[in-house]
């Protein structure tokens, strides 16, 4: 076979700025709002938890914002990353379709969160913050944001999900070799943490409240969010970026763009820069983004202002949500357990140029196996969603008998989730159940605030 299997960039093919979708979209209709006043938020309403460049780039109308060439020096230990066509799981699956992944799993941390670690870090240095406390799911935040802090020299402390925390013991073991201290939520540290101690599980929620409060009682330290909010999604966007660099090199464009969704910055990240394109030349790509059926936020979850963390210390943002204090199945993959999503993805899913789709646990680790049986890599928890989407998309390609082109992003490696693939292997991975009436309980406990249409 003489097609290449991997398309590769040079260090000098980094991308120089970031892609803001905001620029595309338009004002929100429907702003974030203060949690106590209910007005919309503004800038200094950010300023005890953000620096100010960051709340700049949250709230930026420029279609495109400058990456620091501090930053993209620091991006050249893993950037540009690899774009791979999988030929072997196209002809284990029979399709005629070309299905290419782009890994991120090659990153220090094993996974597309340094892309954001490192410059909320940066920003955060420049504006002078000694420490930068944070929430993890299933670690892989928690990891990119210790690494990012000890390069800049900073201090960091990380809340991680409770039953994470349990089952993935080197993930917090990677975060103390680079510096940072490391609590299981809920914690006894907090009070939010307290008022949460009947959930042993613990949720994303629950130590974004955590790690909020530290933030807010102390003057030198800031909170870091790995996920959701504006400026998180818009410095993922090398990822798309370099995407359509290496798709121009194997001449092919997408029919088909398939991202693991739990607040939605990896998916931003591939897809955001190709939505661009969908919305500035009508293009007919589709998107789809794969979320756990245990904690289904674009599936099943409504459509109102909601706070960000369990115990409401949060703005209220316009977004799928199940409920701020509904706590989701323990899953494997922790980084899928938020009971929302980023405004601006819940957006696009409700305008219809983002699809959603919810995937058993199973099915994702069965699709995870196969995939590494054809192409050798072993897939996080979180992508084995997609990758679900992907063997469900080239079967019908192989039905319809179309060549059709599908993108996918393997957001990272899957090397700290062995007791998962483990208990897969011995027939013991369980289907948790979704409880529709914890969700509507935790609807009817949401905020008073203005109706969305």
């Amino acid at each position: 076979m003489d097609e290449p299997t991997k398309y590769l960039l040079p260090e000098s093919e980094i991308p120089t700025h970031w892609v803001n979708l905001q620029a595309d979209l338009g004002p929100p209709p429907h702003p974030p709002l203060h949690p106590g006043t209910k007005e919309p938020l503004g800038p200094e309403d950010l300023a005890p938890l953000f620096p100010m460049g960051l709340i700049e780039q949250e709230v930026s109308a420029d279609p495109e914002i400058e990456i620091p060439d501090e930053v993209r020096e620091i991006y050249k230990l893993w950037r540009p990353t690899p774009l791979y066509r999988a030929h072997r799981l196209e002809r284990a699956l029979d399709t005629p379709a070309h299905v290419y992944y782009k890994y991120e799993g090659v990153s220090p941390a094993g996974s597309h969160k340094p892309n954001t670690a490192v410059a909320q870090a940066y920003f955060n240095k420049r504006e002078g913050v000694k420490k930068l406390a944070t929430e993890t799911g299933a670690g892989q935040w928690g990891s990119a944001l210790a690494l990012a802090c000890r390069l800049f020299d900073m201090e960091c402390e990380v809340f991680m999900v409770g039953v994470s925390y349990d089952q993935k013991p080197y993930r917090r073991a990677m975060m103390e070799t680079w510096g940072a201290t490391v609590h299981r939520s809920p914690s006894d540290l907090t009070d939010s943490g307290k008022a949460q101690a009947e959930h042993s599980t613990g949720s994303l929620g629950i130590a974004i409240s955590e790690a909020v409060e530290v933030a807010a009682k102390a003057d030198d330290t800031n909170y870091s969010l790995g996920s959701v909010l504006n400026h998180v999604c818009l410095h993922q966007t090398v990822i798309g970026q370099e995407t359509l660099a290496q798709l121009e090199m194997a001449g092919e464009y997408p029919e088909v763009v398939v991202g693991c969704v739990g607040g939605g910055s990896n998916f931003a990240g591939l897809a955001y820069p190709l939505i661009r394109r969908r919305l500035r030349e009508g293009l007919d790509t589709r998107f789809v983004a794969a979320e756990p059926s245990a904690c289904p936020t674009l599936t099943r979850g409504a459509y109102r202002y909601d706070f960000g963390d369990t115990v409401g210390l949060t703005p209220l943002m316009p977004m799928y949500t199940l409920g701020h204090d509904f706590v989701p199945p323990p899953v494997h993959a922790g980084g899928l357990r938020y009971h929302g999503d980023a405004p601006s993805l819940s957006g696009l899913v409700k305008a219809g140029v983002v699809e959603a789709r919810a995937i058993a646990q199973t099915a994702a680790f069965d699709a995870a196996v196969r995939f590494a049986q054809a192409e050798g890599i072993l897939p996080a928890p979180e992508p084995a969603h997609a990758l679900r989407a992907v063997f469900d998309e080239a079967e019908e390609a192989r039905e319809a008998g179309e060549e059709r082109v599908i993108l996918v992003n393997l957001c990272g490696h899957g090397h700290f989730d062995m007791a998962a693939y483990d208990a897969y292997h011995a027939g013991e991975l369980e289907d948790l159940e979704f409880s529709e009436a914890d969700m509507d309980a935790a609807l009817g406990r949401l905020p008073e605030a203005p109706a969305i249409a």
